[in-house]
């Protein structure tokens, strides 16, 4: 087994020569082993190869004893929700989310849905498996039976708005021929708008696009559609569905942080003073809203694991990555796909305004670099460099969370190194479009000198 298929946050390589059935034989039985689990569920995408790594994955599960659950072809959503409400012991969703069709991997769960990560699980059963410390099958194989979640899980999304109230929107969908094609059908033919499907035919070979919305190239279509329709608003799903992306009427793709601060507001409106976690990469406009609402604003470092922790530390209703993850206490505190997608046009409903429209104030105040990557000589090299930009404006306000974030009236940014290349990831923000300009090339400079 490849060792280096072992993410920060999940599983994930090329089918067969990284990943492969044996491969996933053997983390069935040491995910199982190392959370002393006697039910699992498992799940898997549309990949060629989900099948059969599922199967094999199972078969390492149940010759450890453990009982497994097959709910067949779901979102990665779908499965946490499936381990949360029927008390699963922990989960596998195979998938290699948004990556090209080429790839695929195991997203890893324990109770609640709580995910595993490099910190707490996935390194000790690599560890586990690369120092073949597996424990010997049991005389007491587990049993593999099947289940169905979508009814269920229809009906929880659903929960989180009044579907009555929803205007009907001219709505363009695409689902990148992904899990998307298997959800968003049961949810908008329960909705009064009217809309455009696109790629809705699921086919893990992606004959369209790849299911990666974060990539130009892969919303051209959709942004295409959304303009010759004179849509009110796009909707575009990655691979695996948990992350739902959104395209305004002008056909323009809206920010992870600029969508956080819309949702943060529609879920203040309903519930007065909650408590929102952030990314720290994220526009002021999601503090700045969270306040004027009267709501608590946290900012947290990146990653699921870190942000689910958090939530259920402070008991906040809502939390929100510039990537298109987005976290909700009443959903077992997971990432979903499809909530986001409802509070929007409920929020567009109560509002009576257009996507457009509710976002033309922050883009009046907020402008944004986006983040930009930097490949550095090694990844020895990111610590003095890290120093380095500290040093440049030590008259700033500091904080090292996560990388270096650096805080002026006007300006910020916060650089972060990549957890398994050398690589810096720099995101900036300022008060005018020339100021961004401006200290994104300055500090940029500082970067790559």
């Amino acid at each position: 087994m490849n060792p280096n298929i072992f993410k920060a946050y999940d599983v994930r390589g090329v089918y067969p020569s990284e990943i492969d059935e044996e491969a996933a034989r053997a983390i069935g039985a040491a995910f199982v082993s190392y959370l002393k689990a006697t039910r699992i569920a498992v799940g898997r995408d549309m990949r060629l190869s989900s099948p059969s790594l599922a199967a094999s994955f199972a078969e390492g599960a149940i010759s450890r004893g453990a009982d497994v659950v097959d709910y067949g072809m779901i979102a990665t959503d779908m499965l946490y929700f499936a381990v949360a409400r029927h008390q699963h012991d922990g989960g596998a969703q195979i998938t290699a989310s948004h990556n090209p069709k080429q790839y695929n991997g195991m997203k890893l769960v324990r109770q609640e849905a709580f995910p595993l990560s490099g910190d707490a699980g996935l390194s000790e059963i690599r560890d586990t498996i690369a120092g073949d410390r597996l424990p010997a099958p049991v005389s007491r194989r587990g049993d593999v039976s099947s289940s169905g979640v979508l009814d269920a899980y229809v009906e929880h999304v659903l929960s989180f708005i009044d579907p009555s109230i929803v205007r009907p929107f001219n709505v363009v969908l695409d689902a990148g021929s992904g899990m998307g094609g298997l959800v968003a059908p049961r949810l908008f033919d329960r909705l009064p708008c009217k809309t455009t499907r696109l790629c809705f035919e699921i086919d893990g070979r992606f004959p369209n696009h790849e299911a990666n919305p974060l990539i130009e190239a892969n919303r051209r279509d959709i942004v295409e559609r959304v303009v010759a329709e004179k849509a009110d608003i796009g909707i575009a799903w990655d691979g695996d569905a948990d992350r739902c992306f959104f395209i305004d009427g002008a056909g323009e793709f809206i920010s992870g942080d600029f969508i956080t601060a819309l949702l943060a507001e529609a879920f203040l409106l309903k519930q007065p003073g909650s408590t929102i976690i952030y990314d720290l990469r994220a526009s002021h406009a999601v503090k700045d809203i969270v306040s004027s609402y009267g709501g608590c604003s946290l900012m947290n470092r990146v990653g699921h694991a870190f942000f689910k922790r958090r939530m259920r530390e402070t008991n906040a209703i809502f939390g929100g990555e510039v990537t298109g993850h987005y976290y909700f206490r009443d959903n077992f505190y997971a990432d979903n796909g499809f909530i986001p997608a409802l509070l929007i046009l409920e929020l567009m409903s109560k509002k009576g305004r257009s996507l457009q429209d509710l976002l033309e104030p922050l883009g009046r105040r907020y402008f944004i670099s986006g983040e930009i990557n930097t490949t550095l000589a090694s990844l020895d090299a990111l610590p003095a460099k890290l120093d380095e930009i500290a040093a440049r404006y030590a008259d700033a306000h500091q904080y090292r969370l996560d990388g270096l974030s650096v805080e002026y009236s006007d300006w910020h940014f916060n650089v972060r190194p990549s957890n398994t290349e050398p690589l810096l990831r720099l995101n900036l923000e300022a008060t005018t479009p020339e100021l961004m300009a401006n200290k994104r090339d300055e500090v940029l400079a500082l970067i790559r000198a």
